[in-house]
Protein backbone atom coordinates (compact mmCIF):
# COMPACT_ATOMS: atom_id res chain seq x y z
CA UNK A 1 0.00 0.00 0.00
CA UNK A 2 2.66 2.28 0.91
CA UNK A 3 4.91 1.51 -2.41
CA UNK A 4 1.89 2.43 -4.10
CA UNK A 5 1.29 5.66 -2.67
CA UNK A 6 4.78 6.87 -3.65
CA UNK A 7 4.30 5.28 -6.69
CA UNK A 8 1.46 7.42 -7.24
CA UNK A 9 3.09 10.25 -5.55
CA UNK A 10 6.26 9.78 -7.75
CA UNK A 11 3.74 10.26 -11.19
CA UNK A 12 1.62 13.09 -10.05
CA UNK A 13 5.21 14.94 -9.22
CA UNK A 14 6.42 13.92 -12.61
CA UNK A 15 3.10 15.47 -14.55
CA UNK A 16 3.32 18.57 -12.39
CA UNK A 17 7.30 19.44 -14.04
CA UNK A 18 6.62 18.01 -17.56
CA UNK A 19 3.81 19.72 -18.02
CA UNK A 20 5.40 23.13 -16.50
CA UNK A 21 7.82 22.59 -18.50
CA UNK A 22 5.64 22.05 -21.61
CA UNK A 23 3.96 25.05 -21.30
CA UNK A 24 7.73 27.09 -20.44
CA UNK A 25 8.58 26.18 -23.77
CA UNK A 26 5.77 25.96 -26.23
CA UNK A 27 3.02 28.27 -25.87
CA UNK A 28 4.89 30.73 -23.50
CA UNK A 29 7.04 31.45 -26.49
CA UNK A 30 5.43 34.22 -28.09
CA UNK A 31 5.06 35.67 -24.58
CA UNK A 32 8.58 35.69 -23.82
CA UNK A 33 9.87 36.65 -26.83
CA UNK A 34 7.93 39.75 -26.40
CA UNK A 35 9.61 40.61 -23.41
CA UNK A 36 12.80 40.11 -24.85
CA UNK A 37 11.69 42.43 -27.84
CA UNK A 38 11.19 44.81 -25.62
CA UNK A 39 14.29 45.00 -24.45
CA UNK A 40 15.85 45.01 -27.40
CA UNK A 41 13.35 47.09 -29.57
CA UNK A 42 12.57 50.52 -27.83
CA UNK A 43 8.89 52.92 -29.53
CA UNK A 44 9.79 56.95 -28.78
CA UNK A 45 7.20 59.08 -29.90
CA UNK A 46 7.48 61.51 -32.30
CA UNK A 47 6.04 65.12 -30.58
CA UNK A 48 3.75 67.62 -33.06
CA UNK A 49 4.33 71.21 -33.19
CA UNK A 50 1.15 72.81 -31.74
CA UNK A 51 -0.34 75.16 -34.63
CA UNK A 52 0.45 78.86 -35.19
CA UNK A 53 -3.09 80.99 -34.52
CA UNK A 54 -3.11 83.85 -36.39
CA UNK A 55 -5.68 86.78 -37.21
CA UNK A 56 -8.04 87.30 -40.58
CA UNK A 57 -5.33 88.98 -41.93
CA UNK A 58 -2.32 86.84 -41.39
CA UNK A 59 -1.04 88.60 -38.27
CA UNK A 60 0.32 85.78 -35.69
CA UNK A 61 -1.52 85.87 -32.70
CA UNK A 62 -0.29 82.58 -31.06
CA UNK A 63 3.34 81.09 -32.28
CA UNK A 64 6.17 78.81 -30.84
CA UNK A 65 9.32 80.36 -29.38
CA UNK A 66 12.32 78.21 -30.22
CA UNK A 67 14.58 77.57 -27.30
CA UNK A 68 15.88 74.12 -25.72
CA UNK A 69 15.56 72.16 -22.76
CA UNK A 70 18.49 70.85 -20.19
CA UNK A 71 18.57 67.92 -18.79
CA UNK A 72 20.89 65.90 -16.70
CA UNK A 73 22.07 61.78 -17.02
CA UNK A 74 19.52 59.83 -14.71
CA UNK A 75 20.07 58.88 -10.87
CA UNK A 76 23.05 61.80 -10.06
CA UNK A 77 20.18 61.55 -6.63
CA UNK A 78 21.49 58.37 -5.83
CA UNK A 79 23.91 58.59 -2.50
CA UNK A 80 26.73 57.49 -4.11
CA UNK A 81 26.29 59.83 -7.12
CA UNK A 82 25.88 62.96 -5.16
CA UNK A 83 29.02 64.33 -6.01
CA UNK A 84 28.76 64.28 -9.58
CA UNK A 85 25.38 65.94 -9.74
CA UNK A 86 27.29 68.99 -7.67
CA UNK A 87 29.88 68.91 -9.70
CA UNK A 88 27.50 69.39 -12.99
CA UNK A 89 25.61 71.55 -11.35
CA UNK A 90 28.45 74.19 -10.09
CA UNK A 91 29.93 74.17 -13.99
CA UNK A 92 26.42 75.23 -15.20
CA UNK A 93 26.49 77.86 -13.08
CA UNK A 94 29.75 78.70 -13.12
CA UNK A 95 29.34 78.82 -17.49
CA UNK A 96 25.34 80.07 -17.48
CA UNK A 97 24.61 82.08 -13.74
CA UNK A 98 21.30 83.14 -15.04
CA UNK A 99 19.81 79.67 -15.19
CA UNK A 100 19.03 79.68 -11.89
CA UNK A 101 19.21 78.85 -8.00
CA UNK A 102 21.61 75.55 -7.15
CA UNK A 103 19.02 74.61 -4.63
CA UNK A 104 15.80 74.56 -6.57
CA UNK A 105 17.75 73.04 -9.00
CA UNK A 106 19.16 70.04 -6.80
CA UNK A 107 15.17 69.61 -5.48
CA UNK A 108 13.67 69.88 -9.02
CA UNK A 109 16.78 66.93 -10.17
CA UNK A 110 15.76 65.16 -6.97
CA UNK A 111 11.89 65.33 -7.58
CA UNK A 112 11.92 64.50 -10.87
CA UNK A 113 14.83 61.48 -10.84
CA UNK A 114 13.90 57.89 -10.77
CA UNK A 115 15.26 54.45 -9.88
CA UNK A 116 13.22 53.03 -12.94
CA UNK A 117 13.78 55.23 -15.14
CA UNK A 118 17.14 55.38 -17.83
CA UNK A 119 16.01 58.97 -19.99
CA UNK A 120 17.52 62.22 -18.83
CA UNK A 121 15.80 64.11 -16.30
CA UNK A 122 14.65 67.33 -17.77
CA UNK A 123 16.06 70.41 -15.46
CA UNK A 124 15.15 73.42 -17.31
CA UNK A 125 11.83 72.71 -19.41
CA UNK A 126 13.01 75.98 -21.61
CA UNK A 127 15.87 78.31 -22.67
CA UNK A 128 14.96 80.74 -25.26
CA UNK A 129 17.52 80.04 -28.43
CA UNK A 130 19.49 84.06 -28.13
CA UNK A 131 19.56 83.26 -24.39
CA UNK A 132 21.22 80.01 -24.77
CA UNK A 133 23.31 80.66 -27.59
CA UNK A 134 26.33 82.11 -25.85
CA UNK A 135 26.96 78.81 -23.86
CA UNK A 136 25.86 76.45 -25.56
CA UNK A 137 29.25 74.45 -27.16
CA UNK A 138 30.89 74.89 -23.45
CA UNK A 139 27.33 73.22 -21.86
CA UNK A 140 26.47 70.65 -24.89
CA UNK A 141 30.12 69.30 -24.37
CA UNK A 142 29.84 68.07 -20.96
CA UNK A 143 28.93 64.34 -21.01
CA UNK A 144 26.02 64.53 -17.88
CA UNK A 145 24.52 67.51 -19.42
CA UNK A 146 21.92 66.64 -22.75
CA UNK A 147 20.36 70.02 -24.73
CA UNK A 148 17.94 69.57 -26.86
CA UNK A 149 15.46 71.71 -29.23
CA UNK A 150 11.98 72.06 -27.59
CA UNK A 151 9.68 74.84 -27.88
CA UNK A 152 7.19 77.11 -25.87
CA UNK A 153 3.94 79.24 -26.39
CA UNK A 154 4.39 82.62 -27.17
CA UNK A 155 1.79 85.62 -27.43
CA UNK A 156 3.30 88.40 -28.91
CA UNK A 157 -0.08 90.61 -28.31
CA UNK A 158 0.09 89.73 -24.63
CA UNK A 159 -2.81 90.70 -22.58
CA UNK A 160 -4.82 91.43 -25.63
CA UNK A 161 -7.61 89.02 -26.79
CA UNK A 162 -6.59 86.78 -24.01
CA UNK A 163 -10.28 86.13 -23.50
CA UNK A 164 -10.28 84.39 -27.07
CA UNK A 165 -7.07 82.80 -27.45
CA UNK A 166 -6.50 81.65 -23.67
CA UNK A 167 -3.43 79.92 -23.24
CA UNK A 168 -1.26 76.50 -22.96
CA UNK A 169 -0.23 75.26 -19.62
CA UNK A 170 1.28 72.37 -18.13
CA UNK A 171 -0.67 69.21 -18.65
CA UNK A 172 -2.25 67.91 -15.58
CA UNK A 173 -3.26 64.58 -14.46
CA UNK A 174 -6.61 64.78 -15.37
CA UNK A 175 -5.23 65.49 -18.81
CA UNK A 176 -2.73 62.91 -19.25
CA UNK A 177 -5.13 60.58 -18.36
CA UNK A 178 -7.94 61.12 -21.23
CA UNK A 179 -5.22 62.67 -23.89
CA UNK A 180 -2.09 60.47 -25.00
CA UNK A 181 -0.89 63.86 -26.96
CA UNK A 182 -0.94 65.86 -23.94
CA UNK A 183 0.61 63.41 -22.01
CA UNK A 184 3.69 62.67 -24.41
CA UNK A 185 3.34 66.78 -25.15
CA UNK A 186 3.22 68.12 -21.41
CA UNK A 187 1.19 70.83 -22.30
CA UNK A 188 -2.62 71.23 -22.47
CA UNK A 189 -4.84 74.39 -24.00
CA UNK A 190 -7.06 75.74 -20.96
CA UNK A 191 -9.19 78.40 -21.95
CA UNK A 192 -9.87 80.02 -25.43
CA UNK A 193 -9.61 78.75 -28.73
CA UNK A 194 -6.24 77.17 -27.04
CA UNK A 195 -8.56 74.34 -24.81
CA UNK A 196 -11.55 74.58 -27.31
CA UNK A 197 -9.72 73.64 -30.42
CA UNK A 198 -7.03 72.23 -28.47
CA UNK A 199 -6.99 68.46 -30.44
CA UNK A 200 -6.60 70.41 -33.57
CA UNK A 201 -4.37 72.44 -33.03
CA UNK A 202 -1.92 70.01 -30.65
CA UNK A 203 -2.03 67.31 -33.92
CA UNK A 204 -1.14 63.75 -33.58
CA UNK A 205 1.77 61.78 -32.33
CA UNK A 206 4.45 60.25 -34.61
CA UNK A 207 6.68 57.13 -33.92
CA UNK A 208 9.88 55.79 -33.56
CA UNK A 209 11.26 52.17 -33.40
CA UNK A 210 14.84 51.19 -33.22
CA UNK A 211 16.75 48.54 -31.97
CA UNK A 212 19.07 49.01 -29.02
CA UNK A 213 22.48 47.42 -27.41
CA UNK A 214 22.25 45.57 -23.97
CA UNK A 215 23.93 48.94 -23.25
CA UNK A 216 21.36 51.15 -24.10
CA UNK A 217 22.93 51.99 -27.20
CA UNK A 218 21.26 52.56 -30.84
CA UNK A 219 21.81 49.83 -33.56
CA UNK A 220 19.02 50.86 -35.96
CA UNK A 221 16.01 52.28 -36.61
CA UNK A 222 13.10 50.16 -37.68
CA UNK A 223 10.59 52.09 -38.35
CA UNK A 224 9.39 55.77 -38.41
CA UNK A 225 6.22 57.96 -38.77
CA UNK A 226 6.18 61.63 -38.93
CA UNK A 227 4.05 63.45 -36.81
CA UNK A 228 1.25 65.77 -38.47
CA UNK A 229 2.24 69.14 -39.48
CA UNK A 230 1.20 72.74 -39.83
CA UNK A 231 -2.11 72.55 -37.35
CA UNK A 232 -2.37 76.30 -38.06
CA UNK A 233 -5.67 78.00 -37.68
CA UNK A 234 -7.18 81.59 -38.84
CA UNK A 235 -9.76 83.45 -36.72
CA UNK A 236 -12.10 85.90 -37.57
CA UNK A 237 -10.47 88.87 -35.12
CA UNK A 238 -8.73 91.61 -37.07
CA UNK A 239 -5.69 92.44 -34.38
CA UNK A 240 -5.71 95.89 -35.86
CA UNK A 241 -9.60 96.78 -34.09
CA UNK A 242 -9.04 94.56 -31.15
CA UNK A 243 -5.83 96.48 -30.09
CA UNK A 244 -8.55 99.45 -30.78
CA UNK A 245 -10.90 98.35 -28.90
CA UNK A 246 -8.64 97.17 -25.99
CA UNK A 247 -6.85 100.63 -25.51
CA UNK A 248 -10.40 102.22 -25.52
CA UNK A 249 -11.38 100.61 -22.90
CA UNK A 250 -8.15 100.58 -20.80
CA UNK A 251 -8.12 104.49 -21.60
CA UNK A 252 -11.26 104.90 -20.24
CA UNK A 253 -11.01 102.67 -16.96
CA UNK A 254 -13.88 100.49 -18.10
CA UNK A 255 -14.70 97.02 -17.19
CA UNK A 256 -16.49 95.06 -19.90
CA UNK A 257 -17.49 93.77 -23.05
CA UNK A 258 -16.83 94.80 -26.52
CA UNK A 259 -18.49 92.65 -29.31
CA UNK A 260 -18.15 93.01 -33.50
CA UNK A 261 -19.47 90.49 -35.42
CA UNK A 262 -19.85 89.77 -39.34
CA UNK A 263 -23.11 89.17 -39.38
CA UNK A 264 -22.72 87.28 -43.18
CA UNK A 265 -19.93 84.51 -41.20
CA UNK A 266 -20.95 85.25 -37.29
CA UNK A 267 -17.20 85.49 -37.53
CA UNK A 268 -16.15 87.91 -34.07
CA UNK A 269 -13.93 90.42 -35.92
CA UNK A 270 -13.23 91.98 -32.33
CA UNK A 271 -14.29 90.80 -29.17
CA UNK A 272 -12.86 91.22 -25.52
CA UNK A 273 -13.55 90.52 -22.50
CA UNK A 274 -12.25 93.74 -19.92
CA UNK A 275 -10.17 93.96 -18.15
CA UNK A 276 -7.89 91.50 -19.73
CA UNK A 277 -4.79 89.65 -18.39
CA UNK A 278 -1.30 88.76 -20.10
CA UNK A 279 -1.53 84.93 -21.08
CA UNK A 280 2.00 84.57 -21.68
CA UNK A 281 2.10 84.36 -17.10
CA UNK A 282 0.51 81.54 -17.18
CA UNK A 283 2.48 79.36 -19.72
CA UNK A 284 5.19 78.68 -17.20
CA UNK A 285 2.99 79.10 -14.03
CA UNK A 286 2.42 81.94 -11.82
CA UNK A 287 2.63 82.26 -8.10
CA UNK A 288 0.23 81.29 -5.75
CA UNK A 289 0.16 85.20 -4.82
CA UNK A 290 -0.10 86.41 -8.71
CA UNK A 291 -3.44 83.85 -8.80
CA UNK A 292 -5.00 85.33 -5.36
CA UNK A 293 -4.44 88.94 -6.57
CA UNK A 294 -6.16 87.77 -9.94
CA UNK A 295 -9.10 86.46 -8.48
CA UNK A 296 -9.20 88.87 -5.67
CA UNK A 297 -9.54 91.86 -8.40
CA UNK A 298 -13.51 93.45 -8.55
CA UNK A 299 -13.19 93.96 -12.38
CA UNK A 300 -12.75 89.91 -12.59
CA UNK A 301 -10.13 90.08 -15.38
CA UNK A 302 -9.73 86.32 -15.66
CA UNK A 303 -13.76 85.53 -16.42
CA UNK A 304 -14.63 85.73 -19.96
CA UNK A 305 -17.77 88.13 -19.59
CA UNK A 306 -18.27 87.20 -23.08
CA UNK A 307 -20.10 83.74 -22.51
CA UNK A 308 -19.41 83.17 -18.73
CA UNK A 309 -21.14 85.85 -17.04
CA UNK A 310 -24.98 86.79 -16.98
CA UNK A 311 -25.91 90.03 -16.76
CA UNK A 312 -29.76 91.75 -16.89
CA UNK A 313 -29.93 92.85 -20.78
CA UNK A 314 -32.35 95.83 -19.53
CA UNK A 315 -33.93 97.52 -22.60
CA UNK A 316 -31.90 96.24 -25.32
CA UNK A 317 -34.85 93.36 -25.42
CA UNK A 318 -37.43 95.65 -26.23
CA UNK A 319 -37.04 94.79 -29.71
CA UNK A 320 -37.30 91.21 -29.74
CA UNK A 321 -40.40 91.82 -26.85
CA UNK A 322 -42.00 94.38 -29.29
CA UNK A 323 -42.59 91.48 -31.69
CA UNK A 324 -43.30 89.21 -29.29
CA UNK A 325 -46.42 92.11 -28.34
CA UNK A 326 -47.78 92.59 -31.96
CA UNK A 327 -47.61 88.95 -32.92
CA UNK A 328 -50.38 88.59 -30.10
CA UNK A 329 -52.65 90.33 -31.76
CA UNK A 330 -53.27 92.23 -28.98
CA UNK A 331 -51.19 94.88 -29.53
CA UNK A 332 -51.22 96.90 -32.98
CA UNK A 333 -48.69 98.86 -33.82
CA UNK A 334 -50.68 101.97 -33.28
CA UNK A 335 -51.60 100.89 -29.84
CA UNK A 336 -50.77 103.76 -27.58
CA UNK A 337 -50.42 103.99 -23.51
CA UNK A 338 -50.13 107.51 -21.83
CA UNK A 339 -46.67 107.64 -20.18
CA UNK A 340 -47.08 109.88 -17.15
CA UNK A 341 -43.60 108.92 -15.43
CA UNK A 342 -45.16 106.05 -12.92
CA UNK A 343 -47.65 103.28 -13.58
CA UNK A 344 -49.62 102.52 -10.52
CA UNK A 345 -50.57 98.96 -9.69
CA UNK A 346 -50.66 96.83 -6.81
CA UNK A 347 -50.14 99.52 -4.37
CA UNK A 348 -46.56 100.53 -5.27
CA UNK A 349 -45.50 102.66 -8.28
CA UNK A 350 -43.88 101.34 -11.28
CA UNK A 351 -42.01 104.15 -13.06
CA UNK A 352 -40.35 104.95 -16.22
CA UNK A 353 -36.91 106.08 -16.95
CA UNK A 354 -37.90 109.29 -17.53
CA UNK A 355 -40.05 110.85 -14.75
CA UNK A 356 -41.64 113.16 -16.71
CA UNK A 357 -42.33 110.32 -18.71
CA UNK A 358 -43.21 109.81 -22.49
CA UNK A 359 -46.89 111.13 -22.89
CA UNK A 360 -48.53 109.28 -25.68
CA UNK A 361 -46.81 106.41 -26.60
CA UNK A 362 -46.93 103.63 -29.82
CA UNK A 363 -44.29 100.77 -30.07
CA UNK A 364 -41.74 102.51 -32.55
CA UNK A 365 -41.83 105.46 -29.81
CA UNK A 366 -41.33 103.24 -27.08
CA UNK A 367 -38.26 101.40 -28.81
CA UNK A 368 -36.75 104.69 -29.85
CA UNK A 369 -36.83 106.58 -26.38
CA UNK A 370 -36.95 103.23 -24.41
CA UNK A 371 -40.30 104.25 -22.72
CA UNK A 372 -40.80 101.72 -19.66
CA UNK A 373 -44.85 102.30 -18.86
CA UNK A 374 -45.49 101.19 -22.57
CA UNK A 375 -43.76 97.99 -22.05
CA UNK A 376 -45.53 97.56 -18.74
CA UNK A 377 -49.09 97.96 -19.54
CA UNK A 378 -48.44 96.06 -22.99
CA UNK A 379 -46.98 93.07 -21.33
CA UNK A 380 -49.87 93.17 -18.65
CA UNK A 381 -52.47 92.66 -21.52
CA UNK A 382 -50.44 89.81 -23.34
CA UNK A 383 -48.86 88.06 -20.48
CA UNK A 384 -45.16 86.81 -19.68
CA UNK A 385 -45.59 83.13 -21.52
CA UNK A 386 -45.96 84.48 -25.01
CA UNK A 387 -43.27 87.17 -24.08
CA UNK A 388 -40.70 84.31 -22.72
CA UNK A 389 -41.83 81.70 -25.76
CA UNK A 390 -40.46 84.34 -28.51
CA UNK A 391 -37.33 85.92 -26.82
CA UNK A 392 -36.20 82.09 -26.76
CA UNK A 393 -37.04 81.82 -29.58
CA UNK A 394 -35.03 85.17 -30.53
CA UNK A 395 -31.61 83.75 -28.73
CA UNK A 396 -32.09 84.63 -25.09
CA UNK A 397 -31.99 81.88 -22.55
CA UNK A 398 -30.55 79.04 -25.11
CA UNK A 399 -26.87 79.02 -26.27
CA UNK A 400 -25.72 81.05 -28.78
CA UNK A 401 -23.37 78.08 -30.28
CA UNK A 402 -19.84 80.07 -30.43
CA UNK A 403 -17.10 78.03 -30.52
CA UNK A 404 -15.66 79.17 -26.95
CA UNK A 405 -15.84 76.85 -23.35
CA UNK A 406 -18.70 77.06 -21.33
CA UNK A 407 -21.10 79.39 -22.58
CA UNK A 408 -23.57 79.64 -20.30
CA UNK A 409 -27.14 79.72 -20.71
CA UNK A 410 -28.94 82.70 -19.01
CA UNK A 411 -32.25 82.90 -17.89
CA UNK A 412 -35.67 84.02 -19.69
CA UNK A 413 -38.02 83.65 -16.48
CA UNK A 414 -41.71 82.74 -16.67
CA UNK A 415 -44.25 81.48 -14.88
CA UNK A 416 -43.45 77.83 -15.33
CA UNK A 417 -39.89 78.84 -14.73
CA UNK A 418 -40.87 80.25 -11.39
CA UNK A 419 -42.92 77.44 -10.74
CA UNK A 420 -40.50 74.76 -11.29
CA UNK A 421 -37.40 76.79 -9.69
CA UNK A 422 -39.22 78.38 -6.84
CA UNK A 423 -42.42 76.39 -6.41
CA UNK A 424 -44.23 79.78 -6.21
CA UNK A 425 -46.56 81.31 -8.34
CA UNK A 426 -45.89 84.45 -10.43
CA UNK A 427 -47.11 88.08 -10.32
CA UNK A 428 -48.11 90.32 -12.61
CA UNK A 429 -45.23 92.80 -11.46
CA UNK A 430 -43.04 90.11 -12.22
CA UNK A 431 -43.71 90.57 -16.27
CA UNK A 432 -43.66 94.33 -15.98
CA UNK A 433 -39.73 93.84 -15.39
CA UNK A 434 -39.00 90.98 -17.05
CA UNK A 435 -40.24 93.15 -20.65
CA UNK A 436 -37.91 95.87 -19.43
CA UNK A 437 -35.35 93.00 -19.14
CA UNK A 438 -34.71 93.41 -15.60
CA UNK A 439 -35.73 91.33 -12.53
CA UNK A 440 -34.74 87.78 -13.07
CA UNK A 441 -33.68 88.01 -16.77
CA UNK A 442 -30.01 86.97 -16.92
CA UNK A 443 -28.15 87.05 -20.31
CA UNK A 444 -24.67 87.18 -22.03
CA UNK A 445 -23.33 89.71 -23.79
CA UNK A 446 -23.17 87.29 -26.95
CA UNK A 447 -26.47 86.42 -26.86
CA UNK A 448 -27.72 90.08 -26.95
CA UNK A 449 -25.12 90.70 -29.73
CA UNK A 450 -27.08 87.39 -31.62
CA UNK A 451 -30.36 88.88 -31.01
CA UNK A 452 -29.25 92.12 -32.46
CA UNK A 453 -27.93 90.15 -35.63
CA UNK A 454 -31.76 88.45 -35.85
CA UNK A 455 -33.83 91.82 -35.62
CA UNK A 456 -31.36 93.52 -38.72
CA UNK A 457 -30.95 90.44 -40.94
CA UNK A 458 -33.50 88.19 -40.05
CA UNK A 459 -31.06 85.11 -39.82
CA UNK A 460 -29.94 83.99 -36.13
CA UNK A 461 -26.36 82.88 -37.06
CA UNK A 462 -24.02 81.15 -34.72
CA UNK A 463 -20.86 83.22 -33.64
CA UNK A 464 -17.79 81.98 -34.82
CA UNK A 465 -13.84 82.64 -33.69
CA UNK A 466 -12.14 80.35 -35.82
CA UNK A 467 -12.70 80.91 -39.82
CA UNK A 468 -10.48 78.07 -40.98
CA UNK A 469 -8.05 74.53 -39.53
CA UNK A 470 -5.88 73.52 -41.90
CA UNK A 471 -7.38 75.52 -44.72
CA UNK A 472 -10.41 73.88 -44.13
CA UNK A 473 -13.36 76.55 -43.77
CA UNK A 474 -15.22 76.79 -40.43
CA UNK A 475 -18.93 77.00 -41.89
CA UNK A 476 -21.66 78.68 -39.11
CA UNK A 477 -25.11 77.27 -38.63
CA UNK A 478 -27.93 79.49 -38.35
CA UNK A 479 -31.73 79.41 -38.57
CA UNK A 480 -34.31 81.82 -39.53
CA UNK A 481 -37.38 81.98 -36.36
CA UNK A 482 -39.03 84.85 -37.63
CA UNK A 483 -42.95 83.87 -37.62
CA UNK A 484 -44.85 85.87 -40.24
CA UNK A 485 -46.71 87.65 -37.69
CA UNK A 486 -42.49 89.06 -37.25
CA UNK A 487 -41.98 89.14 -40.72
CA UNK A 488 -44.73 91.63 -41.05
CA UNK A 489 -43.67 93.86 -38.34
CA UNK A 490 -40.61 93.76 -38.60
CA UNK A 491 -39.66 97.20 -40.75
CA UNK A 492 -41.48 99.17 -38.11
CA UNK A 493 -38.77 97.50 -35.48
CA UNK A 494 -36.05 98.74 -37.59
CA UNK A 495 -37.48 101.83 -38.26
CA UNK A 496 -37.46 102.23 -34.00
CA UNK A 497 -34.15 101.12 -33.81
CA UNK A 498 -33.02 103.55 -36.66
CA UNK A 499 -34.88 106.63 -34.82
CA UNK A 500 -32.57 105.43 -32.15
CA UNK A 501 -29.68 107.44 -33.29
CA UNK A 502 -31.11 109.60 -35.69
CA UNK A 503 -34.42 110.79 -34.64
CA UNK A 504 -33.65 114.11 -31.99
CA UNK A 505 -35.37 112.04 -29.44
CA UNK A 506 -33.78 108.82 -30.07
CA UNK A 507 -31.92 107.24 -26.84
CA UNK A 508 -28.22 107.47 -28.67
CA UNK A 509 -29.00 110.36 -31.15
CA UNK A 510 -26.66 113.07 -29.57
CA UNK A 511 -23.64 110.32 -28.38
CA UNK A 512 -23.79 107.67 -31.41
CA UNK A 513 -22.14 109.73 -33.79
CA UNK A 514 -20.83 107.70 -37.06
CA UNK A 515 -19.92 107.92 -40.99
CA UNK A 516 -22.48 105.22 -41.28
CA UNK A 517 -26.21 104.63 -40.29
CA UNK A 518 -26.76 103.04 -37.76
CA UNK A 519 -29.91 101.06 -36.20
CA UNK A 520 -29.47 100.63 -32.07
CA UNK A 521 -30.63 100.25 -29.27
CA UNK A 522 -29.62 101.66 -25.67
CA UNK A 523 -30.03 99.70 -22.78
CA UNK A 524 -29.64 100.60 -18.47
CA UNK A 525 -29.67 97.40 -16.55
CA UNK A 526 -29.62 98.04 -12.52
CA UNK A 527 -27.46 95.95 -10.48
CA UNK A 528 -29.69 95.90 -7.33
CA UNK A 529 -33.27 97.11 -6.77
CA UNK A 530 -33.66 100.77 -5.43
CA UNK A 531 -36.55 101.14 -3.67
CA UNK A 532 -38.95 103.56 -5.07
CA UNK A 533 -38.47 106.45 -2.17
CA UNK A 534 -34.77 106.29 -2.67
CA UNK A 535 -34.99 106.29 -6.57
CA UNK A 536 -36.89 109.78 -6.16
CA UNK A 537 -33.79 111.25 -4.28
CA UNK A 538 -31.10 109.36 -5.27
CA UNK A 539 -29.31 109.70 -8.54
CA UNK A 540 -26.85 106.83 -9.84
CA UNK A 541 -23.77 108.87 -9.54
CA UNK A 542 -24.88 109.30 -5.58
CA UNK A 543 -24.85 105.52 -4.99
CA UNK A 544 -21.62 102.98 -4.86
CA UNK A 545 -19.56 102.30 -7.82
CA UNK A 546 -20.74 98.89 -7.67
CA UNK A 547 -24.22 99.18 -7.12
CA UNK A 548 -24.38 101.39 -10.22
CA UNK A 549 -26.23 100.02 -12.88
CA UNK A 550 -24.70 98.24 -16.04
CA UNK A 551 -24.50 100.09 -19.43
CA UNK A 552 -25.40 98.52 -22.69
CA UNK A 553 -25.48 99.34 -26.31
CA UNK A 554 -26.09 96.99 -29.16
CA UNK A 555 -26.23 98.21 -32.76
CA UNK A 556 -26.02 96.96 -36.44
CA UNK A 557 -24.36 98.94 -39.30
CA UNK A 558 -25.28 100.20 -41.71
CA UNK A 559 -28.59 100.52 -41.29
CA UNK A 560 -30.14 99.88 -44.60
CA UNK A 561 -28.11 96.93 -45.89
CA UNK A 562 -26.88 95.06 -41.98
CA UNK A 563 -23.18 94.01 -42.34
CA UNK A 564 -21.84 94.07 -38.54
CA UNK A 565 -23.42 93.89 -35.38
CA UNK A 566 -21.14 95.66 -32.97
CA UNK A 567 -22.51 95.25 -28.73
CA UNK A 568 -20.61 97.21 -26.03
CA UNK A 569 -21.47 96.46 -21.91
CA UNK A 570 -19.83 98.67 -19.87
CA UNK A 571 -20.30 97.37 -16.26
CA UNK A 572 -21.51 100.32 -13.82
CA UNK A 573 -21.58 102.66 -16.68
CA UNK A 574 -24.77 103.89 -15.86
CA UNK A 575 -26.23 104.58 -19.09
CA UNK A 576 -26.09 103.00 -22.21
CA UNK A 577 -26.99 106.27 -24.37
CA UNK A 578 -24.33 108.41 -22.09
CA UNK A 579 -21.58 105.49 -21.97
CA UNK A 580 -21.83 102.64 -23.79
CA UNK A 581 -22.89 104.50 -27.06
CA UNK A 582 -20.15 106.79 -27.51
CA UNK A 583 -17.61 103.67 -27.65
CA UNK A 584 -19.54 101.76 -29.64
CA UNK A 585 -19.45 105.03 -32.34
CA UNK A 586 -15.75 104.81 -31.96
CA UNK A 587 -15.32 101.55 -33.16
CA UNK A 588 -17.55 101.86 -36.02
CA UNK A 589 -15.17 104.88 -37.12
CA UNK A 590 -12.40 102.95 -36.59
CA UNK A 591 -14.09 100.13 -38.46
CA UNK A 592 -14.74 102.52 -40.90
CA UNK A 593 -11.27 103.85 -41.00
CA UNK A 594 -10.08 100.21 -41.69
CA UNK A 595 -12.05 99.93 -44.88
CA UNK A 596 -15.32 97.65 -42.93
CA UNK A 597 -17.91 99.79 -44.65
CA UNK A 598 -16.69 99.67 -48.73
CA UNK A 599 -18.47 98.29 -51.00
Amino acid sequence: MRLRILTLLFIVVWTVLLGRIYYLTIPSQSHFEALAQRNTVKTESLLPVRGTIYDRNGHPLAVNRLGFSISLSPHLSLRHNRDRLQEVLEFMLAVYPQIGEKERLIARYTRLDSHYSHEPVELVPFVPYEEILPYFTQLSLHENITIEPTTQRHYPNGTIASHILGYVSRADRRDERIDPVSRAIGFHGRAGIERQYNSALQGELGRRVYQVSAFNQEIEEIERIEPSQRQDMVLHLDIRLQRFVHELFERNGHSGVALVMELESGGLIAAGSYPEYDVNRFVTGISVAEWQEMIEDFDHPFINKMVNSLYPPGSVVKGSVGLALMESGQILPSTEFHCSGAFPFAGRDFRCWRREGHLETDLRKAVRESCDIYFYRASQQVGMTPIAQKLREHGFGVRTGVDLPNEFVGIVPDPDWKRQRYNKRWFTGETFITSIGQGSFLSTPMQVTTNMGLLASGRLVEPRVVKSVRNEQVRPGYHEPFSESDRHHIDLVRQALLDVTTHEHGTASHSLIAPVSVGAKTGTAQVVSIPQDEKERMSETELEYRLRSHAWLTAYAPAENPRYVVTILVEHGMSGGGVAAPVAAQIIRRMNALGYFRE
